[in-house]
């Protein structure tokens, strides 16, 4: 059995996540009290905000990118309390997600993370103003098609962008780009036997309106030590599995404004021989996408106690079987 970690990015967030096991496995308490300690100019810690809410602080931007970073570390640690000899082939993270891989990778240490990630979500938030970008899901179609949508719509409308940001998987690919040029996309796609679902979402996020954000990150990113991983990282950008430190500070700049390219990266980890996908944070965003992407895969996923036991039993009994249809 062939194992790779995954962890979520931004929309897997909800109030109440990281509680139960913070209030039970102490591994997970540590993690939060780590990211607590270096977020400390905040007004209330970060773990409050997981817990408690209230859901319209936990969804900005600037809060989400270290809260579900803080949940999935959690989630990791309890999982490698529950399995002391679980190896991993791979690690791979949804956006900000990667973050997390890194950290669980040993490339990156959980207070710089987190304050990377600070950094990251106010920089993409400032990097746009309010109501000038726009997101949409568009289904039934696939990135071929999608581009050139996007291509179209730019023509029609000169100086205005609009880009993949997400191919998640077979015919769901997420635009991105200034809310006109979007909205013409999602009119060229329903037009086309496709479906654009708008997105409620802060920024156009993954495309080039968020160039001065990776500019940011890029100095940020050069005041910070970074390993090489221990378990190759399966990155967003290329889709390609990477132990080398000086591509990964590459690979997170160019993801800011790049397309996250998850159905690839699926595919490479599924061709290089993991039969299952351990979805470690909060939700099981992952394990659905990743079961439309390969139907053969395996999927478990770490949330909570009670995923957390099925889980650590599965992996123990050296199988996968899963435990949930998502």
């Amino acid at each position: 059995m062939s194992v790779a970690l995954v962890f979520p990015g931004q929309g897997a967030q909800s109030v109440g996540m990281g509680r139960d096991l913070a209030e039970h496995v102490p591994a997970a308490r540590a993690v939060f009290d780590l990211v607590d300690a270096s977020l400390a100019g905040d007004a209330r810690p970060l773990s409050s905000l997981c817990f408690d809410g209230p859901e319209s602080e936990l969804t900005l931007t600037a809060n989400t990118q270290p809260a579900i970073l803080a949940v999935s570390v959690a989630c990791l640690r309890a999982l490698q309390a529950a399995v002391p000899s679980l190896t991993p082939a791979f690690y791979a993270g949804h956006s900000l997600g990667e973050y997390s891989a890194l950290v669980a990778s040993g490339a990156l240490r959980l207070d710089d993370a987190a304050r990377l990630l600070r950094l990251r979500g106010r920089a993409m938030q400032d990097a746009v103003a309010p109501g000038v970008g726009a997101m949409s899901a568009i289904v039934m179609l696939d990135l071929p098609t999608v581009r050139a949508l996007c291509d179209e719509a730019m023509s029609a409308l000169p100086g205005l962008v609009v880009q993949p940001a997400n191919d998640n998987a077979p015919g769901q690919v997420v635009v991105a780009g200034h809310a006109e040029a979007v909205a013409r996309v999602n009119a060229l796609a329903d037009a086309r036997r496709g479906r654009a679902m708008p997105l409620k979402v802060s920024a156009p996020f993954h495309c080039a309106l968020m160039e001065p954000a990776a500019a940011r990150l890029e100095d940020a990113l050069r005041t910070i030590t970074l390993s090489a991983p221990s378990t190759p990282i399966v990155a967003n950008v290329d889709a390609a599995a990477t132990s080398d430190e000086a591509r990964v500070r590459s690979l997170l700049v160019r993801q800011v404004a790049g397309l996250v390219r998850w159905r690839e990266s699926v595919e490479a980890m599924v061709a290089a021989g993991v039969t299952t996908f351990v979805e470690v944070g909060p939700g099981r965003v992952l394990s659905g996408l990743i079961k439309r992407i390969h139907k053969g895969a395996r999927t478990l996923s770490v949330s909570d106690r009670a995923s957390l036991e099925e889980t650590a039993a599965a992996l123990s009994a050296g199988r996968a079987t899963e435990v949930s249809d998502v």
